[in-house]
């Protein structure tokens, strides 16, 4: 790797966390360094969209920033592990040595909103309401096309085995993988490790990402791959935009402030300073052993905080995953392909 040119793979770069954190790295990286910004996504059209949208960005920085801002992108869905390898040659064919990663997946399998429970919740503690919410409803036991949980593969086990196969390119490099507050142990439960009888299923799978982290990063850190866990603390998200119309948009983002007001230094509400965290860990040599979160002060300064994560489960949830990946290493023997679609 050199000093002079990086290179940044971004999944889950159409979310308003993927695109802010492309923008950081424009703000914060070295101005006169090469900067290679790969871009993932399950559609063309989003990451299109997504590159239109940081090229514009960097265009607007052109006068601060004197290296050149290149594009790649990823069709990658990790749903489905075909796809997942295909990702995994294409960049093991085109790039030496990759700089940084950032695992954003925060896949769902929502069905919509308890609106009364929100509203118990949020008139009995409002600031717990838009912190800590139980009230979104989810889906049980949907599985992907290869028979696994579809949330389990999507935000956990699909970039855990790209991650996997991509070792060779990290060396030097960081990988960043977004948890999130919600990724308490209570979610998660080691007879249903992939997800598929829980009624919490996002946030056991960000629980399963803590215990994942926990479980390898000093394995990773023996081939000079520096792993961190965060969390971008709670900001306006796209994932939810289909449940709310115009007028509980902007309820849920008054109640956000109003909780920044009441001292939540967790409401960011900000993609860009949900951003800190990720951003921060890429760039920086902060501990592994805990999980960065973004933050912000009732004023909206941004700052960093750091939580201490319940290890317990951390060397099983490891093993799991990386039998797994023998697993589907032995399956996938003979699907590579050569194919790329040029952009």
């Amino acid at each position: 790797m050199t000093t002079n040119s990086k290179v940044a793979l971004i999944t889950g770069i159409s979310s308003n966390l993927g695109i802010n954190i492309a923008y950081r790295l424009l703000d914060q990286t070295d101005p006169a360094m090469k900067l290679t910004i790969i871009v993932t996504s399950r559609t063309f059209r989003k990451t299109k969209e997504s590159i239109e949208l940081i090229n514009e960005y960097a265009n607007s920085k052109a006068e601060s920033r004197t290296g050149t801002v290149e594009f790649d992108y990823l069709l990658v869905d990790f749903t489905d592990m075909v796809s997942v390898l295909s990702a995994y040659y294409d960049l093991h064919l085109k790039y030496k040595s990759i700089d940084y990663v950032f695992v954003n997946a925060a896949q769902g399998v929502y069905s919509g909103i308890d609106w009364v429970g929100a509203c118990k919740q949020i008139l009995r503690n409002p600031v717990e309401g838009v912190s800590f919410p139980d009230y979104k409803l989810q889906r049980v036991g949907v599985k992907t096309a290869d028979g696994m949980g579809l949330v389990f593969q999507a935000n956990v086990f699909g970039p855990f085995y790209l991650i996997h196969k991509i070792k060779h390119l990290l060396k030097g490099g960081s990988v960043v993988w977004i948890s999130s507050l919600m990724s308490k142990p209570k979610y998660l439960s080691f007879d249903d490790l992939q997800l598929l009888r829980s009624s919490e299923s996002y946030e056991g799978s960000k629980r399963l990402v803590d215990l994942m982290h926990m479980g390898s990063y000093r394995e990773l850190e023996k081939i000079h791959v520096n792993q961190y866990v965060v969390e971008p603390g709670i900001f306006t998200s796209f994932s939810f935009f289909q449940y709310l119309n115009v007028f509980t948009y902007y309820g849920m983002l008054l109640l956000f402030y109003l909780a920044r007001l009441l001292g939540s230094s967790h409401h960011t509400i900000s993609g860009y300073k949900a951003a800190n965290a990720p951003v921060s860990c890429a760039l920086s040599q902060e501990p592994k052993n805990v999980k960065l979160g973004s933050a912000t002060s009732r004023t909206g300064v941004e700052y960093l905080i750091r939580h201490d994560i319940d290890p317990t489960g951390a060397e099983d949830v490891a093993a799991y995953l990386n039998r797994l990946c023998d697993e589907w290493d032995e399956k996938l023997k003979d699907q590579i392909t050569e194919t790329r679609q040029k952009v």
